[in-house]
């Protein structure tokens, strides 16, 4: 029986309901990825060409980790978990990939987003992440039964 981890960002709030539902139904631990400086509602708002999410984007600026306290040896199955921003995966994200080896785990993606879809996330994952198994999983918008995302 492999050991499971949720890791997730959540800059709104709504991919950690989301993040903590997968994690109970897999069996999962649970680990918030946090950048050192949080964000505010006014630091995500994309509308505003000033906001710290499209400066970041802009300079492609990855925020530091608040931690690197994630015991990422000791899992096998890890389910990546974060909102899409523009169409791919936040930049936090990124950091959180370097700061760790993957080398050996399976990664499978999942998301939340206005309308976005997972492909080019997963293919960033993948190209990040060459020797881990990186699978695409789910969009997790609207999904109450989370059942059939367990057996990554």
């Amino acid at each position: 029986m492999s050991k499971k981890l949720v890791a997730y960002f959540s800059a709104s709030g709504i991919t950690a309901e989301k993040a903590k539902v997968l994690a109970q139904a897999a069996g999962a631990d649970l680990y918030e990825i946090k950048p050192k400086v949080p964000y505010t509602a006014a630091d995500i708002k994309w509308t505003n060409p000033l906001a710290r999410c499209n400066k970041e984007w802009i300079k492609k600026t990855k925020p530091a980790l608040a931690d690197t306290d994630a015991d990422i040896a000791a899992y096998d199955t890890i389910y990546l978990v974060f909102p899409i921003w523009y169409y791919t995966v936040p930049l936090i994200i990124k950091s959180f990939l370097e700061a760790y080896d993957f080398s050996g785990k399976k990664i499978a993606v999942f998301a939340t987003s206005g309308g976005s879809d997972l492909k080019k996330a997963t293919q960033h994952i993948q190209a990040a992440l060459p020797n881990a198994q990186v699978v695409e999983g789910a969009m997790l918008n609207g999904v109450s039964n989370f059942d059939e995302y367990i057996d990554y």
